[in-house]
């Protein structure tokens, strides 16, 4: 491991003057980086801890709820609000990570998390554009099964690990960010970006702008809400597809509807063509069908990963047909 000096932040402000020093990384529960750390895929000079800054929960003036950088994944699972007018979000979580895992993580850490390719984390003997830019991608014809089939490029086919952040992306979550250049909010949809020439570059957030906390906007319908995780064993590992949604039926019509899926591209993955083919449509398992194959059109699979279409198609039409109260 490469030495580094540790730091802990007393305040955001604190933290973000800190930050200004080159080879900066933030640290909240280290689930992830330290991980990354001990494979010398990151090299830190120093880091700065903010595990202990704004770990509460709090409502907001439109009776929305939101949740600060620092607050353990435990902690938010476990709380009534979310639990009650969330749901999705909870059973994300708890579907994440084991309990030790959930206790030391924090929401910030969580958004911010990095791939689990095994290619990436191979720092001694595989190529990696997004470790390495311009080096190359042993993924792409190498042992893919786990990796995207929307939105990927010829420089990256990497997923998103988080269960967290696609649940978030149902719920039109907004990040909260605070920086040298002041403070800001952007969409949980576009925090991340697709890998393009550059997957090194995976958030929209500006050197030492620190994640503060996500928003969740107050809307009934995510109170009729879930999550699907389809993985290889039952015990904790990362979706091959997994799919947040909410749904809101009204005398057999989709009157609104929320859909996004992980495990299928670089970022969580708002299904936004599916929920505008949906919308004001029959609430019937032939058109939850259509909707998914709508969203999946575009798939690009790879030589070992090509049954994630059907996958995705089928849990899509499983959570929203379990939403709607009829037989999956």
């Amino acid at each position: 491991m490469t030495p580094f000096t540790y730091a802990r932040a007393a305040s955001v402000p604190d933290a973000v003057q800190q930050a200004a020093a080159p080879g900066t990384k933030f640290l909240g529960g280290g689930t992830n980086l330290v991980d990354l750390m001990r494979e010398t895929v990151e090299r830190p000079s120093a880091l700065i801890d903010v595990s202990r800054l704004r770990a509460g929960i709090r409502g907001l003036d439109d009776g929305g709820l939101l949740i600060a950088a620092a607050a353990r994944n435990t902690a938010i699972a476990e709380h009534r609000g979310v639990r009650e007018r969330y749901p999705v979000l909870a059973r994300a979580i708890l579907a994440g990570a084991s309990a030790q895992i959930r206790n030391m993580a924090t929401l910030g850490g969580n958004l911010l998390q990095r791939t689990r390719c095994t290619y990436f984390f191979d720092d001694a003997g595989s190529r990696c554009n997004k470790r390495t830019p311009g080096q190359g991608c042993d993924a792409i014809d190498g042992l893919n099964r786990n990796h995207a089939i929307l939105g990927a490029s010829p420089a990256c086919v990497a997923t998103h690990p988080s269960d967290m952040a696609v649940a978030l992306a149902a719920l039109d979550a907004v990040v909260h960010l605070s920086g040298p250049g002041g403070d800001r909010t952007v969409s949980l949809d576009d925090l991340h970006r697709l890998p393009g020439e550059r997957p090194d570059i995976e958030t929209v957030l500006a050197p030492g702008e620190l994640v503060t906390g996500v928003a969740l906007p107050a809307l009934p319908l995510y109170a009729h809400s879930t999550y699907r995780k389809v993985r290889d064993r039952s015990s904790y590992a990362f979706a091959l597809v997994s799919v947040a949604a909410a749904l809101e039926v009204k005398d057999g019509v989709v009157r609104d509807v929320r859909i996004a899926l992980g495990g299928v591209a670089h970022k969580p993955w708002r299904a936004w063509k599916a929920e505008a083919a949906l919308r004001g449509g029959p609430a019937t398992e032939d058109a939850f069908r259509a909707a998914a194959r709508a969203e999946l059109a575009d798939a690009k699979p790879l030589a070992h990963n090509a049954f994630k279409i059907e996958l995705a198609t089928r849990t899509i039409v499983a959570v929203l047909a379990e939403l709607h109260g009829a037989r999956a």
